[in-house]
């Protein structure tokens, strides 16, 4: 009521001050804004708040009594669990619990952490609002770009997307014909240095579509050919030419160039994002042709299509959403709910993806639907877990619940992958206990008050 007061009484006297008067006049009104401010802050509720960075683990820990679901497809009934250090040191139905803090998870389930790649969470809060948006740069050819240093660890986005059971993110620069690099990153740190898990990991390139369609979504246009795709190839051709003799050389250093040298001696991963079978074909054949040692498959809308040649050629995939309609006409309505299962039974590794930040805390659902289009539930769980982890190229560290591994993990008291039964009531992201309120939870319980006060 007094932050209403005080907007209806300033638009009073902002009538009231002539802008044409003296500097006098000018001064008075800077010192109403001031003023305005102050009060704002002071009587404006702040109702959700980022909570608190979690503290390193300062003792062992065992989960006891819970069914661990491992993420390599075993699961283990009244298990426990035993970290220490930020490290899982074991992992069974018994398990030394000397010295250790016992947490009594009967009848509850414990993953892995959910690992979600290819996203722009992070660096992007707002797609509509351009201020908080910072995932491209200006340009065509940004391979130096580092994502990592626009992440924001303030995002209201994060808090809520880790309640679900995501603990690790790649995010992911857009935009142009190379893009940038991308970092795995962990959902808790004060800043990004403290939530980087793995930096600069691989390098992303847009191939360029053969066919666009124009019009607005719900009224399709024409299907367009696009004519610049040999322009498109040409300049590709150029840049990996000249990238490659400068890795074999020792030259005055080139940025754009120094961040590519990873992908020929395999420190780095070359995500390539394509949809369509011809684009999926000829990009992997072009970066094979430069001798990229590690290439995965991003978006792949018809990699059904290519399952054999992706097979053959030892190339992962990243899915984007699964939760839509098939691309052609002719297509069985529930082929993108299949497509995981196909691929996985042809022997392709593949991991689900959301892009949108603001819907990726669905994630788990993603391999729900795939665990009831002709995956098992614990296959469909390697979907979220220990096959982004190998991906991404942090398996020896993530992905499974094994000894030795990070202790990176979620305590749910029914089924994480079926949105009726998933309810994350612990998280541990390297041992650190982290805290699971959010903006969703604080508006729940603040509008929850005003209907029970009823």
């Amino acid at each position: 009521m007094r932050t209403g007061f005080l907007f209806e009484n300033l638009a009073f006297v902002f009538q009231e001050i002539n802008f044409r008067q003296t500097l006098k006049y000018k001064s008075m009104l800077h010192k109403i804004y001031f003023i305005c401010i102050i009060f704002l802050f002071e009587f404006t509720p702040l109702y959700a708040q980022i909570p608190v960075p979690a503290s390193a683990q300062s003792g062992p820990i065992v989960l006891q009594n819970a069914t661990i679901h491992q993420g390599n497809g075993n699961v283990i009934s009244n298990g426990s669990i035993r970290f220490e250090n930020g490290l899982i040191t074991e992992v069974g139905t018994s398990v030394n619990t000397q010295g250790a803090d016992l947490v009594n998870a009967a009848g509850k389930h414990i993953y892995p952490g959910l690992i979600l790649p290819a996203t722009s969470m992070g660096i992007v809060e707002i797609s509509a609002i351009r201020q908080s948006r910072d995932q491209r740069e200006t340009g065509e050819f940004n391979p130096n770009v580092r994502s990592i240093v626009a992440y924001n660890t303030d995002s209201d986005i994060l808090p809520t997307t880790r309640s679900n059971g995501i603990l690790l993110i790649q995010t992911t620069p857009e935009g142009g014909i190379v893009s940038g690099l991308s970092s795995v990153m962990e959902l808790d740190g004060w800043d990004w240095e403290e939530a980087q898990h793995t930096p600069d990991d691989g390098i992303h390139l847009n191939w360029a579509r053969y066919f666009s369609r124009t019009g607005w979504w719900a009224e399709p246009g024409e299907i367009k050919k696009n004519e610049q795709q040999d322009e498109f190839k040409q300049a590709l051709e150029d840049i990996f030419r000249q990238a490659q003799v400068y890795a074999q050389k020792n030259e005055a250093t080139n940025l754009k160039f120094e961040a590519m040298k990873g992908l020929f001696d395999g420190t780095k991963r070359l995500y390539i994002h394509a949809e369509y079978s011809k684009e999926i074909i000829e990009s992997v054949q072009f970066a094979q042709k430069y001798q990229v040692k590690k290439i995965v498959i991003v978006g792949a809308e018809d990699a059904v299509a290519v399952a054999d040649f992706l097979k053959q050629n030892d190339i992962p995939v990243i899915l984007y959403e699964i939760h839509r309609l098939p691309d052609y006409p002719e297509d069985d309505v529930w082929q993108p709910y299949k497509a995981p299962a196909i691929l996985h039974k042809a022997g392709v590794k593949v991991a689900l993806a959301y892009s949108d930040p603001t819907r990726a805390r669905n994630l788990p659902f993603l391999a729900g639907t795939a665990a009831a289009y002709g995956l098992s539930k614990e296959e469909a769980l390697q979907l979220v877990t220990s096959h982004p982890a190998q991906i991404l190229g942090i398996g020896e560290k993530v992905g499974t619940l094994e000894k030795g591994k990070q202790a990176t993990l979620v305590v749910s008291e029914g089924d994480l992958l079926d949105m009726r039964t998933s309810q994350v009531s612990m998280a541990f992201i390297q041992g650190k206990k982290i805290d699971l309120n959010d903006k969703h939870k604080a508006l729940y319980n603040h509008f929850q008050k005003k209907y029970n006060d009823k």
